[in-house]
């Protein structure tokens, strides 16, 4: 298929999957007479694999290690479930992360709204900030 038709079915640019190309992670394609790029209908499957790692937080180079070889168009086993397990990981160490960022805003607002009758606004915001624990 054309660069145009594989941009349509995608969902992403031509100029994206020229991108993704010039990177190494879809192979490189052969050029027909008229000098336009013939996709294989596989090309699909890999940039919907890249454009679903890349939402998983997978940076380019990562990708490169969970996509299958240009070459021979294998995956690597081994190097995919470590990539795959040291992103899950990570993603856990930002979700405990966020729980606690979640946790101590929470409380700040509590702090906020239980400020005691009558107390000027300034004056609970020097008493809210003398309460944070650095």
């Amino acid at each position: 298929m054309k660069i145009g038709e594989l941009a349509q079915m995608s969902g992403l640019s031509a100029s994206r999957i020229r991108f993704y190309e010039a990177q190494g992670l879809i192979r490189q394609v052969q050029r027909q007479a008229n000098g336009y790029r013939r996709y294989p209908p596989q090309v699909l499957q890999t940039l919907q694999i890249i454009q679903c790692a890349q939402q998983a937080g997978f940076s380019l180079e990562e990708l490169k290690q969970l996509l299958p070889d240009t070459v021979t168009g294998a995956f690597k086993h081994d190097e995919l479930l470590l990539s795959l397990r040291r992103k899950i990981e990570q993603i856990e160490a930002m979700q405990l992360h966020l729980a606690q960022t979640k946790a101590h805003l929470l409380e700040l607002v509590d702090n906020i709204q239980a400020k005691p009758d009558g107390m000027a606004c300034e004056a609970n915001a020097n008493r809210v900030l003398a309460s944070i624990k650095p």
